[in-house]
């Protein structure tokens, strides 16, 4: 370790986007792993995006700082997605970020620095809460969830939080979680909408355009509510990275006080204008995603060896049943021999619903790898 680095980071482990190393393929990749869209943007919208770039970006220029036309797409967008509960939303509402990553170290730099506060995730949920609260220095409080339906143990939650030796100023929730693909039940929404105001709620949506639920009407009637989404999912953009904050003006403004300047490039923010602008068009293949991730779900539940749970999101959790003589590391690498990634996290394997004949693959792969493993 280098000595001016701080000691805690020779403990840390920097994240990797396609963990298992390389090896040897059958042929081309099916990137199921990242929850993407399978579906690129469609060509006369490259087109337009090509057009913006050589006439109305200079690339000798800033980017806007300010994001204001963005903001206001944005507010417009949510409301017209969930109309009553977004009617006041305006661009005062709303903070972005390079992608919600950079959202999430936002609030946590806001909030828990310096000794001021630790974070409490429910295992398994979304790593980069725990990761970029490590990078920072901040404590990470870890609860349980429901070995068979994913529910946050609220009893160990609040005795966690009441219990804490760092006091906990954010708890995060994924509505519906990653990599379990449930979305948030009653009894949490309640438990979140009792925490006092001293803690921040995040409540990070960005499978929205797959579950069609929103917590906006709860985060909009407080003070200590926030929600993230993205445009990496549903909008096909993930290579621009934009990610938004939702919340009352007196939180994105604390937020905008530890945005970095000019953190949003001009193009990546004429991307999500254009993918706003057409929105009803790009959104019309989820019925279609939505549809195959049923056909999967169907198939999969099918294979005697798997555990399946139900998914409100465009990705899938499975595991092996207890009985199997199949185990999460021979899955992972045959399907990965094979040409089919998958994510491997939280004691289970988290399958990204693909174009139809990348979920044709899947199931053949794991048909295959499973009847190999049982067999040998």
């Amino acid at each position: 370790m280098l000595p001016f680095i701080r000691a805690d980071l020779a403990q840390l482990t920097a994240y990797t986007p396609h963990p298992g190393g390389e090896m040897q393929t059958t042929g081309a990749l099916d990137h199921l792993d990242t929850n993407e869209n399978p579906y690129d943007l469609p060509a006369d919208l490259k087109e337009k995006l090509a057009w913006t770039y050589q006439q109305a970006i200079a690339a000798n220029r800033y980017p806007d700082g300010g994001h204001e036309p963005l903001k206001q797409a944005i507010a417009a967008y949510v409301s017209e997605s969930a109309p009553g509960a977004g009617a006041a939303l305006s661009s005062q509402h709303i903070s972005i970020g390079n992608g919600s990553d950079e959202l999430i170290r936002a609030l946590l730099i806001a909030t828990c620095l310096q000794g001021s506060g630790a974070i409490l995730v429910a295992q398994p949920t979304f790593s980069m809460y725990a990761i970029l609260a490590q990078t920072l220095g901040v404590p990470v409080v870890s609860v349980n969830r429901h070995p068979i339906n994913f529910a946050v143990d609220l009893e160990a939650a609040q005795q966690a939080i009441a219990t804490a030796t760092c006091p906990v100023r954010v708890v995060f929730m994924v509505h519906p979680n990653s990599p379990t693909a449930n979305a948030l039940t009653p009894a949490e929404l309640n438990w979140l909408q009792n925490l006092p105001e001293s803690v921040l709620v995040v409540v990070d949506e960005a499978y929205f355009e797959f579950s069609q639920q929103t917590t906006l009407a709860l985060a909009l009637q407080r003070s200590n509510w926030v929600i993230l989404r993205t445009f990496s999912k549903a909008f096909r953009l993930a290579a621009h990275r934009v990610g938004y904050a939702i919340a009352q003006p007196r939180l994105t403004q604390i937020l905008e006080k530890v945005r970095l300047p000019y953190n949003l490039p001009s193009f990546s923010q004429a991307a999500a204008l254009t993918a706003l602008r057409h929105r009803q068009s790009l959104l019309t293949v989820i019925p279609d995603l939505l549809a195959e991730r049923d056909r999967l779900l169907q198939a999969l539940t099918a294979m005697a060896d798997l555990q399946v749970w139900p998914s409100q999101a465009n990705f899938i959790y499975v595991r092996p049943q207890p009985q199997s003589s199949a185990t999460l590391d021979q899955l992972f690498t045959q399907l990965k021999a094979q040409g089919t990634l998958i994510r491997q996290t939280g004691g289970g394997l988290r399958i990204t619903v693909g174009t139809p004949a990348e979920n044709q693959r899947t199931l053949d792969h794991l048909a295959r790898s499973l009847k190999a493993i049982v067999s040998a």
